[in-house]
């Protein structure tokens, strides 16, 4: 009469004498006990009169026995190791570019737009920094203003924003300038700079005064952080802007 064999992969003992390496070799199941010879499966016999019903997690396969004699066996199916594609630059440069169109970094211009429509205001009293006050209002004008009871008695206008002179600045440098002057307190922070001209004209040059305002990384909140007098009536401003350090 025909047999048929189902192996069922548990640790426990064999329940005939047929040893672990008479149904595998040593070198498959060797590293699951003691010894290589220690019962390492259940074998469980079946006639054709009562046939083995194999699950959907098994996999039919013929073994023969050291005397040549087959055996229809059902084992566990086993998952196949994907194999790995060698990662190279060009799939590298791919993962970068989809990454990008996934999410587009804002530009500083789109980080500070949030600027838009506010003014900041930073006082001098005589005792502390001098005569003059000043007033910037985002991509609008920059003031110089002397401040008397809460009125402004004097000004001069340091220039206004102008979108053709910002974009020509810009056109050949990289989104945020690692330009540096050295008399200026931030002169060592990275900026995107704005330009802002046709202000108030100066009596020493007999033209326009003119700014350029400088955005910098920093916390906690956007605010006037210094403004410096760079040659006659030509000045720099920088301003905090904590929205900026989201820039790489």
């Amino acid at each position: 009469m025909r047999l048929f064999v189902s192996l069922v992969a548990v640790f426990c003992i064999v329940c005939s004498n047929v040893l672990a390496d008479q149904i595998f070799p040593s070198h498959v199941a060797g590293t699951l006990g003691r010894s290589s010879r220690e019962p390492k499966y259940k074998i469980e016999f079946h006639s054709e009169d009562s046939p083995y019903h194999p699950d959907d997690d098994q996999e039919s396969v013929f073994m023969p026995n050291k005397d040549g004699k087959n055996f229809l066996c059902f084992l566990p199916k086993v998952e196949k190791t994907k194999t790995l594609k060698p990662v190279t630059q060009q799939n590298i440069s791919s993962m970068i570019v989809e990454s990008e169109k996934q999410v587009k970094l804002k530009t500083p211009d789109e980080l500070l737009e949030v600027l838009k429509d506010r003014c900041f205001i930073r006082l001098f009293s005589m005792q502390q920094e001098g005569w003059w006050s000043y007033e910037f209002c985002y991509q609008n004008r920059l003031r110089q203003i002397h401040v008397e009871e809460d009125k402004v008695v004097q000004e001069f206008v340091l220039g206004v924003y102008d979108e053709e002179a910002t974009a020509a600045f810009n056109q050949n440098l990289s989104d945020i300038s690692s330009l540096k002057d050295p008399r200026s307190k931030d002169a060592s922070q990275r900026y995107h700079a704005h330009q802002y001209t046709n202000g108030t004209q100066c009596d020493l040059t007999n033209q326009p005064r003119e700014t350029e305002v400088r955005f910098v990384c920093s916390e906690p909140r956007a605010m006037i952080s210094s403004i410096t007098e760079l040659s006659t009536c030509k000045y720099a401003l920088t301003i905090q802007s904590p929205m900026l350090c989201k820039h790489p």
